[in-house]
């Protein structure tokens, strides 16, 4: 199958002029332009993360990506993730499906148990049924997706006995990614129900994940299920040369790293290991079109990926930055892509 390339952003919340983080409200329109200057010039994909943080724009992706598909013609538009354990799979699935009508088919969900806990007090759910939260939920969302009648019972929510939920999809098939951080029981769950995967990668070499990759082909192949698609989210940014990249780039990734280093009690990072993330072994995809053309191809070959997400937005790197990220990487990095790979 072809490869994709798209991109994927939190929303992250920028300083303004002065200095002082921007409101939401503009994040949310920044975003906008982002997603419109993405189909225009060509990507495949544009995934948009729920958070509940005062450092994200974003907590409600699926009425941004409602936006978005009255506002583009031709990218896919999904999550990078939705929060299914906070989240009811029903309304999940009606929201999606309606943002599938807006864009006349061009939209998709990557469902998870994200990288952050705020949602759960905030929707009075208990971290002791984190696990349980997502494995019914999931479950119920699987039997939801088919728009075949629906016969569900679990313990987290009353039983569902319905003939249809709506509004279905004029296609028949909402899309369903599952967003996995590299637990090889997320990869198994996600073969089970024939969903693809998408390998959250923000630390180490992409190379750490093979066998996570191997597992999940392997789990398909076992319960007599086809090949699906695979893809990797990761950071990055992509400037004229590999030095404005590093220099552009680390005043923001360097301080947020750091933030949730203290929040997760972390060691903190210096720059040293910053500069390490950012290279060759590293987990962000960082420098000229050039360089991150050739990571992104070796990351496609060695895990043999379907899709790659760079997840372009981080800390406080500002929109004119972003929107110069976003252009050179369709207009440069990407060709660069496919050229390697042998598909332009």
């Amino acid at each position: 199958m072809s490869l994709e390339l798209g991109l994927d952003t939190f929303g992250d919340i920028a300083n303004g002029p002065d200095g002082a983080p921007l409101h939401p409200a503009t994040v949310i329109r920044e975003v906008l332009a982002e997603g419109e200057l993405a189909d225009r010039l060509g990507l495949d994909f544009f995934g948009v993360g729920e958070h509940h943080r005062d450092d994200y724009a974003v907590s409600a992706p699926d009425v941004l990506l409602a936006g978005l598909a009255a506002r583009t013609e031709h990218i896919r538009l999904g999550t990078s993730v939705t929060v299914l354990s906070s989240d009811d799979p029903i309304r999940v699935f009606q929201r999606f499906s309606t943002v599938d009508a807006i864009s006349h088919g061009r939209a998709e969900i990557t469902v998870g148990r994200g990288s952050f806990i705020e949602s759960f007090p905030l929707f009075g759910l208990d971290l002791g049924d984190y696990e349980t939260l997502f494995e019914e939920k999931l479950d119920l969302l699987a039997a939801i997706v088919a728009e075949q009648p629906v016969r569900w019972e679990g313990s987290i929510r009353p039983p569902v006995q319905v003939e249809k939920v709506m509004p279905a999809t004029e296609s028949g098939h909402l899309p369903v990614w599952v967003g996995v951080g590299g637990t090889p029981q997320s990869v198994v769950r996600a073969a089970h129900y024939g969903f693809p995967v998408v390998i959250a990668i923000i630390g180490g070499s992409a190379r750490q994940f093979a066998p996570l990759a191997d597992l999940y082909r392997r789990a398909l192949s076992e319960m007599g299920k086809p090949e699906l698609p695979l893809g990797v989210h990761s950071p990055g940014y992509v400037a004229a040369t590999d030095e404005q990249a590093r220099e552009e780039f680390m005043p923001h990734f360097l301080p947020y790293m750091n933030k949730l280093g203290r929040e997760r009690r972390w060691a903190p990072m210096g720059k040293e290991q910053a500069l390490q993330q950012l290279g060759p072994g590293g987990a962000v995809y960082c420098g000229s079109p050039d360089t991150v053309a050739a990571k992104i191809v070796d990351t496609v070959q060695v895990l043999g990926l379907s899709r790659f997400q760079l997840k372009y937005s981080f800390g406080t790197l500002p929109h004119d930055q972003r929107m110069e990220c976003i252009r050179l990487y369709a207009e440069e990095v990407v060709p660069r892509v496919r050229a390697q790979l042998g598909e332009d």
